[in-house]
């Protein structure tokens, strides 16, 4: 298991949103990519995810990459037959996308983070 590092700096990040009615309340996307090491669709799937992360949730998520071949049972654990297969841990409910990510505005669609989350 890894945490991914594109630009040097931490992909663990919070935002703060207010409320009309109370303080402040931090929302994170939490993600999970499984890949298989250095596979091409999961090299791809790692740099789709980070740019897609970076432009559309900026400081609003936590990303865990975890290598199936280095932790098979964890991804038996978690369901995760194929790779590379993105997972929305939070909010609920929880959403799993396969493939290398390529079709932005589907992975968009599918975890929910479009418009909503600008």
């Amino acid at each position: 298991m890894r945490k991914a590092d594109p630009g040097g700096g931490e992909m663990s990040r919070t935002r703060t949103k207010r409320t009309a009615s109370g303080p402040a309340v931090a929302t994170i996307v939490m993600l999970r990519l499984y890949i298989a090491s250095d596979a091409p669709n999961s090299v791809r799937a790692v740099a789709n995810l980070v740019a897609i992360c970076n432009e559309h949730l900026q400081d609003k998520f936590k990303l865990e990459i975890i290598d199936v071949l280095e932790t098979p049972l964890r991804a038996v654990t978690d369901g995760i037959l194929v790779t590379p297969s993105l997972a929305r841990v939070s909010p609920s409910p929880m959403v799993k996308v396969i493939g290398d990510l390529g079709d932005k505005r589907t992975v968009l669609h599918a975890l929910g983070i479009g418009e909503s989350i600008e």
